[in-house]
């Protein structure tokens, strides 16, 4: 399922001025893998000190200071797991890097949870290890700040506070804070409206890049026949109309945070290219001769689930197993009805203070009608449902009736009556032009509630333009 990955750190390998300092344990039984290792970390200048079992490796750590241990999963005794969890309740500040030959979703999952500070896979390269122990040693010794409280997107402006009392979206959102700190491959699933782009945000947020950039792009926006440019650049003249080098959204995003939103509308050509980027670290622009490197955490998120995507020949294979390191999914709404009540009073302040009407209280009967929906646009129909309300509402108190346009909503239902001779072409026009009028010509939010694409809305309005003589 996997092969050697990621583990990144800086580009330009091991600082020097760290070495000396930074005694290295490494577990594991195998005489090869040891080897490799002592050859990486001796030559750079390491003290590199071994054991060939979990036991050996805790008694050496009792007696010994270490800035950092790297375990194989399978040794004798007791697993590196087990390992991991002995070192963190001895020392929770040293940080363990798991290493693997079958590595699968569930154990990466279970190594992030439990603390590891990376997951590698066999076969790795010298440059793997390398930028993992480079990473490692910077974070422990206090060189990337960090920020894992809590609390931490109620106080940091730049982070979008997420509302909750769910216990199954606590549980997720404390996974996501602990995997946060290493640079592993997120999947982000959910229905629209759920939150995953906060999610995602909250992630960068709390993780050690979290200074450097956020650079969020939906695939499905992105211009026909360009979106290899828009992803990887291109060099200067490398096909008609590029007249100067242009730097693409994985460059932009090094050091920090790049976010696929819609990754499921990526065209095959370029998940084929985005397979080689996660793999290799290093991205090809258009036209150019070498490589460039790059050290970007990515997330991807979807709101189609990419497993059935995959049976229907609709999205690679290699490429979901790649992306789906870590596996995160947003229940929706009506799965948290809870979280209903607690939700309609932010928005109530939000919208409240902000259109100059007050803050409005919502009576207990419109409460009882809001549990009772079923949201199939999630967190952001409710939204704009408490938001219409407000504007609605002539009180100071929001009553049912305040909920809903019906008048509105009747009369556009007019506009696309079914009635013999009409075209479904015609019919279709219209449903989509009435929607994107109701959200303000927001053309993902109109994709979402027409349960298409926003590269087929794209396409369609292309269509009737052109069809209009």
């Amino acid at each position: 399922m996997f092969r050697a990955e990621h583990a990144a750190g800086t580009t330009q390998g091991i600082e020097s001025n760290l070495v000396d300092a930074h005694p290295i344990m490494i577990v594991g039984d195998e005489p090869d893998m040891r080897s490799a290792l002592i050859h990486v970390l001796d030559g750079a200048g390491y003290r590199v000190v071994t054991a060939s079992t979990g036991f050996e490796a805790l008694d050496r750590f009792k007696k010994d200071e270490f800035s950092l241990v790297i375990t194989d999963v399978n040794i004798p005794q007791m697993s590196g797991f087990e390992v991991l969890g002995e070192i963190k309740k001895m020392s929770p500040e040293v940080p363990v890097v798991l290493i693997t030959a079958d590595g699968s979703v569930d154990s990466a999952v279970e190594a992030m949870k439990k603390g590891a500070e990376d997951y590698i896979l066999k076969p790795f390269s010298h440059e793997i290890i390398q930028l993992a122990v480079g990473k490692a040693i910077r974070n422990r010794n206090g060189d990337v700040k960090n920020n894992f409280k809590n609390n931490h997107s109620r106080r940091d402006p730049k982070s979008k506070r997420i509302i909750t009392q769910d216990p199954k979206l606590l549980n997720i959102m404390k996974l996501a804070e602990n995997v946060a700190r290493s640079n592993a491959t997120i999947l982000i699933q959910g229905e629209s409206g759920t939150g995953k782009e906060m999610v995602a945000s909250f992630i960068h947020h709390h993780s050690s890049q979290n200074n450097g950039p956020y650079i969020a792009v939906n695939c499905a926006s992105l211009p026909d026949g360009l979106a290899e440019s828009e992803l990887f650049g291109h060099e200067k003249g490398s096909f008609t109309g590029a007249l100067n080098r242009k730097i693409g959204k994985f460059e932009l995003a090094n050091r920090g945070t790049i976010v696929l939103d819609e990754i499921s509308e990526m065209p095959m050509p370029i998940q084929a290219k985005l397979l080689r980027a996660l793999q290799e670290r290093i991205i090809d622009r258009v036209g150019g001769s070498r490589p460039a490197p790059i050290d970007v955490r990515v997330i991807a998120i979807s709101n189609i689930d990419l497993k059935k995507a995959v049976n229907g020949a609709k999205f690679r294979e290699d490429l979901y197993y790649r992306l789906n390191v870590i596996p995160i999914v947003i229940p929706p709404l009506r799965k948290r009805r809870e979280d209903i009540p607690l939700l309609t009073d932010h928005f109530l302040r939000k919208y409240g203070s902000g259109n100059g009407t007050g803050i409005k209280k919502m009576s207990d009967s419109a409460v009882s009608t809001l549990l009772n929906l079923e949201w199939r646009g999630n967190v952001r129909e409710l939204e704009n449902t408490v938001q219409r309300a407000i504007l609605l509402s002539e009180g100071d108190v929001i009553l049912p009736e305040h909920l809903f346009l019906d008048e509105v909503e009747s009369e556009e239902k007019d506009s696309v009556r079914i009635r013999s001779g009409l075209s479904v072409r015609e019919m279709e026009r219209k449903l989509i032009f009435m929607t994107l009028k109701d959200v303000n010509e927001n053309r993902t939010h109109a994709a979402e509630m027409l349960g298409i694409s926003i590269r087929t809305l794209r396409n369609k309005l292309h269509e009737y333009k052109e069809g209009v003589k």
